[in-house]
Parts: C-alpha cells; structure tokens; sequence
C-alpha cells in the first residue's frame, strides 16, 4: 500500500479481516470486570439496508468502542428480526419461498454491516425464523397458558383484508394497516391472547424507575397507553329484560344528569339490543359503517359525532329514569366497558351528541356564580361547582360528591369505586404462515391441550406451496394439521394461527446473553451478569409496540425467576430519522441514498463521519451530498497530517529544546481540552456532531507551524491522541494510522485518554467580538478579566470604535470567555 495515499478500499477491507481473525469483538462473561450491555433495535431482514439503519448501528457502534476503550466488558450484539408479512408477500408474489428470501436478504445485510466495520460480536448472531430461537418462544408462551396469562377468546379485532390477518391496536395507523397501508376493519373471531392487562400497574409504576434514562416523550406515550384512571363502575338495568348495561365513569357526581347511553358499535348487547325492534336494520347498517372506520378519528375532537337509536331504553339508577341507549361512533369497546352514560350538560362531546339527535339536557352541577339554563347552553359545563337536580345530594361541592356518591353505590350495590386501564390485553394470533407457530393442540374430547415441553419446537413445514388467495398454507396442510392429542392420543389437530411478530422482539434482547444454550430460553449466570441492557437504541415509533411489550416479557420473566431484572433497558436514545429533500427517506418519493454506493464511492469511515457530525442523534439528519465530500475530504487531512509525522520523524528523529517549550504547553492544553470535550460530547450527551467538531478544530491545531510538528514529542503525543478520539468514529482509518505511526497492537485495545485540569488551565483566552453579527475583532484577555473591565476593553479597541463611534449601541451582550455580541 502506498502509504501517502488513502485507499480506503485496502484499509478498510485489510482492518474488517483483522478484527474478524483476532476476535477482537468476542465478549464473554467476566465477573471480575465491569460489563456494558449496548444493543440497538435489530432490523428485519427486508434486503438491504437503508441510511436509517446506517445512522442507527453507527451511533451504537460509537458508544461501544468509546466504552470498551473505557475498560468495560462490551457485550454488542446483532440479529435478526426474521418473521414477517413481507417474506409471505414475497412468496405469493414472485414465487420465492420465504426461507430462501429471509436467508438471501440476511446474508446480504450481515455483509453490508460488516462493511461500515460495526463492532459486533457475529458470534451471538441470532435470527428469529430459526428453530433454536422459536423453540424458547413457543416455551415462553407454554408458560404464561400455565400462569393463566395466555388465554383463548372470541372478540373483535383488527382485520386487515388484504394481510387477511389481525393487528395490535397499535399497528393500526389511521385507520390503515401499518404494513400494507389497506384499510383496517372490526372484524369478530376467535383468537389468542396475552394477559398484559395483570401487568399493567407494575408497566405504569416502572415508568418512574425509568425517568432518569428514557426519553420523556417515550414514558408519556406509554404512561398513556396504559392510562389508568379512579372511578366508578354502575350496572344501568335495562328496561324489560334481565341484562344490565355497566358503564365506568370518573364523574360519579353527575350520574343524575345522565339523560341517555351510548355504546361501541362492537359491545356484547349492541346487535342483541335492537334485535326485534323497529331499529334492528338501522343497527345494523350503522355497526357495519363504524366497522371500517379508524378507531383515532372516532374518538377525536374534531370528527363528526354519529350515532343510532337501539330501539331500547336502561334506567337511571339513581333517579329511575328510562333513557334511551344508542349506539354512537366514538365510544370504543377497547375503552372502560364499551359503554357510556351520557350526561350532555356536563361533557361537550354528549352536548354536541344530545343537540344533533334533540336529546334531553339536565342540568346537575352549577358553578358558584350562577345558574345554569339547559334550553340556553351554548356548550357544556365541566368545571367545579355544586350539585343540583341530584337528590339528597344536592349542595355539596362536586368533588366532595364524588366519593359520597360512590360509597352511596357501594351501599346500595348499585356499582363500585374501581381503577381502570386503557390497556386491553394482546391479541397474537395471526393467520399467516411465516410466524412462530403457536404450540397448541385441539382434541375433540380433551379441549385445548397444550403441546407437551419436550415435543417443543413445533416445527413451521418448509415444504408448502402458497395459495393465491393470500390465505395461510397451514390452513390446508394435512400434515402439520394432523396429530395425536397429548392426553387422550385421539386423534386430534394443530393450532394454525402463528403468533405476532412483536413476541419474537419482546426477549430476543435476553437471549443475546446466551444465545446457543440449550436448556432453557437463557443461562442464569450469563443474563445475571450482563442484563438490563445499559443502553437501548432505535426509532421512537416503537415507543408503544416493542417497547411495552419488551418490558412486560421481561417483568413475566422475572416472575419466572429467568431475569435478574424487571426493566429490560436502563438508558433509550431515540434516534430521529434520514430525510432528503425535504420528507424522510423511501422507495415512493425517489430521494432513497443506497449506503453501498457512499461507501463504494467514498468509504465506510466516510459514510460514518458523516451520519454522526451532520445532526445529534435525537434530531431528524438531512441528507447533503456536499456533506459526505467534507467528511472524505476531512478524512484525507487527517490521513495527511499522519503520514507527514510519521516520514518527518524517521527522516530527523525527536527533537525537543527550550524553544520548544511555549508551543509544547500550548499544544498540551489543546490536546486536554479536546479530550475533556470529545468524552463530555460522546459520554454525557450522545451530542457526536460537537465531539467530531473539536476533533476538527484539533486538526487545525496541529497543522499550524510546520517546523514544530516535524520534530517534537509532544505533537507525536498529540497525534496519538487525535488518532484514539478519531477511532470511535472512523476505526478503519484510525487502524491504518495508529499501525503507520509505529504502535503495536490495534487501536481498540487503548485505554480511552483522560484530561489533566491542570494542563487546561490558560492565562489568556481569545475574545472574538461581532458588531452587528459580523466578526469586527478579536481580543485577548486575562481569563479573571471582571465583565466591567472586558466592557471597557472592547469599546476601546481601535477597530471596535471604527464601527460604533457616534452610534447606538442597543445591545452588548457577553457570551463568558468566548464573545462579545453588540448591536448598533
């Protein structure tokens, strides 16, 4: 290799060859040192990677060798998230089973990733579609059936017609599926599902242990999700039948202003309720109109309010009144009980309801200044007052009622106070074929048994054909449907639904400490030394998908005594996305950027570089071709500047004299300064753009003065600690100049430099002083100079006066120790 020349081809290829030889990456279980668990989200092995995976590992792969080089056990794994509709879509589309899709893409982004030299540990790889890694998932699932927490029922769910399978509430996206973009329908059927509604207290309680490490975004968003709220639960009979509506509501204080019902379109009674009446059409066609419509949009502010007469009447239990039950768009069955009282005066969405449909409005809490008129309300009441039209309630204060009235419906067993939780259990069962099957067998005598441990993996076939109908192949195949029951041995039938990809995800993070074990999902020892993730990386629109479901796995596990933790991650950075021009990068709007043709063209470290100095990495980064031209051009500096070093010393050695002495103080303190700023920016922050920046303003340092860097110690010293700083961020080429500067061993295995206090100190600082926004002066200045004195300093330089003699001065402000902004 021609050493004054970067081929980042050569040096790039050489190093990746030589990690992977040394091992340099490999992480064991070592009790006597520090561990540091870093993981970020691992991808679905869609065919290639994208600038968003690129910007994701490659911040991951910053903190894992700035920590290793801090002297931390680094455990950095990658896999594979490898069940999945596309690989389905793929098969029924071009014909190409989804094994040899899913293996094919795996291979050619394990190469790619290889390629940007992430600091992985290949020997931990996993890959969810493997028999070894669903064998625990199915397991997992055996074990929460025996707790009671995996269970079987018929209900609505999200169809997707086109997916011809269910969604989680939080795969639908407007109203859309999150996959296929088609339109999601309430469709009712029988399915499985996990109990995360027992966990749910203990989800929302750990989200305070969580605060000092997670995006306060992402805890809102969950704390949401789960949203629990104090209230009453009250059983309204219905009129001529033995069947009783029960509502939850937190406003127990106005239960005598509830003039109707309103129910989801999807509740238990809805269908039954108009049966018979006059109103069973209406009801029917309403039900199946609310059916397709988007769940967000029924509930929000803004949409229409819709609704339907049942035909039926409920009484009041507190003023056995009759009141009409309707049916209305914007009460969801996932919510409280699926139904509503409705109290219009008091609640604007029921105003707006009781005005369209010329419902009754009753007054039952007045504020303090005034009385309320029903007939002349232009909007709801919500605030604090005091009650009336409520019996022997009338006069207290309605916060005081809340309680008095709920102990009243205790008494009386007409309801009960009670917490409730927006979360809803989790439905998994999905009716594709590309998933973890789930182990259960049903037998025409013994019910649902489920399959025995030691029969685990049930093995999804490989050797099926694929209708074109978008139906599972499960569905029709004989040879997986048949079996013996496990009980009876009668002959009896697979489970055929397969189960969401989100349990897949929701522990591969734990089996990552033990990834070919064989007894049990994981080994004791290993995730008690390694577990809880130190630090989570990924896209915030998982903050309610995978993370939640992440936290309770881990939580069951820990139940289960297989985690030594119940939170999964300590510390989540949520990265922003790649955009160009102007909208997030994709296929549709053509403004992709293939990684392999930046790092073809210009290099991994490039590419690197530039991912990591354009934007921190919670901001969204905007793409900018020029921007990866100034990281290959910074690059090449660098290159040069070390080459220069390296060919000056051995043609006239070391030398160091008293001439020497003021630059090398000089150059020591710039030197520290770097260091204390390149480790504040990565450690404390994640900010890598400003760490790169002082790498950079380093650089400008050690160029200036030709004749000292040729022969002094101390700038040999600087330029082996540029070269460490560089390493986290473009480790090929740091490799390849720590090797040319004639140190043994590879960069990696340095300890990380830390700064002296003492060396950073300075007599003088440089003031630079804008007028206007415009550099006009710079001035140097004792660093204890008063505000006062450096005021008087600034206004008396000569080339400050020019600007500001006989003007103005608006405004003067002091930036400490850096600049003087003053406008005229």
């Amino acid at each position: 290799m021609t050493e004054h020349i970067y081929n980042f081809k050569e040096i790039e290829s050489k190093w990746q060859k030589r990690w992977e030889e040394k091992k340099i990456f490999k992480s064991d279980e070592i009790p006597s040192k520090k561990k540091y668990y870093l993981l970020e989200m691992f991808p679905y092995p869609s065919g290639k990677i994208h600038m968003g995976h690129v910007r994701n590992y490659t911040i991951g792969d910053v903190f894992a060798r700035f920590k290793k080089m801090q002297g931390y056990n680094v455990l950095h794994p990658m896999g594979w998230d490898a069940f999945g509709l596309p690989a389905e879509n793929a098969a029924i589309k071009h014909g190409v089973h989804p094994v040899k899709w899913t293996m094919d893409n795996i291979a050619y982004m394990r190469k790619q990733l290889k390629m940007l030299g992430l600091s992985y540990d290949w020997e931990r790889e996993i890959a969810t579609c493997h028999p070894k890694y669903y064998k625990w998932s199915q397991w997992l699932f055996l074990k929460m059936f025996e707790k009671g927490l995996a269970y079987r029922k018929k209900g609505f769910v999200n169809w997707c017609s086109s997916c011809q399978t269910v969604l989680a509430n939080e795969q639908v996206e407007d109203g859309l599926c999150w996959r296929c973009e088609s339109v999601v329908i309430q469709k009712e059927i029988e399915g499985w599902f996990l109990k995360i509604t027992d966990y749910a207290e203990k989800l929302l309680k750990g989200c305070e242990k969580l605060a000092s490490g997670w995006n306060e975004r992402v805890l809102i968003m969950q704390k949401n999700w789960i949203g629990k709220s104090y209230g009453t639960e009250v059983d309204f009979p219905v009129e001529d039948s033995d069947k009783a509506i029960k509502i939850f509501t937190t406003r127990q204080d106005t239960l005598f202003g509830a003039t109707f019902m309103c129910m989801s379109p999807e509740h238990p009674l809805a269908s039954e309720l108009g049966r018979g009446t006059k109103q069973e059409n209406a009801v029917k066609k309403f039900a199946e109109e609310i059916a397709s419509e988007d769940k967000k949009m029924r509930s929000a502010e803004e949409t229409e309010k819709k609704g339907v007469f049942t035909g039926r009447y409920a009484i009041n239990p507190m003023n056995k009144e009759k009141i009409p039950v309707y049916l209305a768009n914007f009460v969801l069955i996932e919510y409280g009980t699926g139904a509503i009282m409705s109290v219009p005066a008091h609640d604007q969405r029921d105003f707006e309801f009781a005005r369209k449909y010329n419902l009754s409005i009753r007054v039952v809490i007045n504020p303090p200044d005034k009385n309320l008129d029903a007939k002349t309300m232009s909007e709801a009441f919500a605030g604090e007052g005091y009650l009336v039209n409520s019996g022997q309630f009338n006069g207290l204060n309605s916060k005081d009622a809340l309680d008095k009235i709920g102990d009243y419906l205790k008494n009386n067993k007409i309801g009960k106070k009670t917490v409730n939780y927006r979360l809803r259990d989790w439905g998994i069962s999905r009716q594709r074929y590309w998933g973890t099957p789930i182990p259960v067998i049903y037998c025409d005598t013994c019910g649902v048994a489920p399959v025995p441990y030691e029969n685990l993996p049930v093995i999804l076939p490989t050797d099926i054909d694929f209708p074109t109908d978008g139906k599972s192949p499960l569905v029709n195949n004989e040879k997986f449907i048949k079996v013996k029951c496990p009980k009876c041995k009668n002959d009896a039938r697979r489970e055929t639904d397969t189960m969401d990809t989100f349990i897949c995800s929701s522990w591969y993070f734990l089996r990552y400490t033990s990834p070919r074990y064989d007894d049990y999902p994981v080994k004791n020892e290993a995730v008690k030394y390694w577990m809880p993730v130190d630090q989570y990386i990924g896209g915030i629109e998982h903050a309610v998908l995978h993370l939640l479901y992440a936290r309770f796995f881990t939580k069951f596990m820990a139940d289960i005594g297989l985690a030594s933790t119940d939170e999964p991650f300590t510390n989540l950075l949520t990265q922003g996305m790649v955009v160009k021009d102007g909208a997030k990068m994709s296929k549709s709007k053509g403004n992709v950027v293939d990684p392999d043709d930046i790092i073809d063209k210009y290099g991994a470290d490039t590419a690197r570089l530039f991912i990591l100095f354009t934007s921190p990495p919670e901001k969204d980064l905007d793409w900018s071709d020029h921007g990866v031209e100034g990281a290959y051009r910074f690059l090449n500096r660098v290159w040069r500047l070390v080459t220069e070093c390296r060919m000056r010393n051995a043609e006239c050695g070391i030398k160091d004299n008293s001439e020497s002495q003021i630059q090398n103080s000089e150059l020591r303190r710039v030197t520290h300064l770097t260091i204390k700023k390149v480790t504040e920016d990565i450690e404390k922050r994640f900010h890598f753009n400003t760490a790169i920046s002082a790498i950079m303003e380093f650089v400008n340092v050690l160029y200036q003065n030709s004749e000292f860097r040729i022969q002094n110690s101390e700038f040999r010293k600087a330029v082996n600690t540029l070269i460490i700083l560089l390493s986290p961020f473009a480790p090929h080429i740091v490799e390849e100049m720590w090797e040319m500067m004639g140190n043994k061993g590879s960069v990696i295995k340095e300890s990380w430099p830390s700064y002296n206090p003492e060396f950073i100190k300075s007599e003088e600082i440089t003031i630079i002083v804008q007028i206007n926004g415009k550099v006009r002066s710079r001035l140097t200045v004792n660093t204890d100079i008063s505000d006062d004195d450096l005021k008087n300093t600034v206004l008396s330089d000569i080339k400050v006066k020019e600007w500001t003699d006989h003007k103005e001065i608006k405004k003067f402000v002091m930036v400490p120790k850096k600049l003087v902004s003053i406008v005229i």
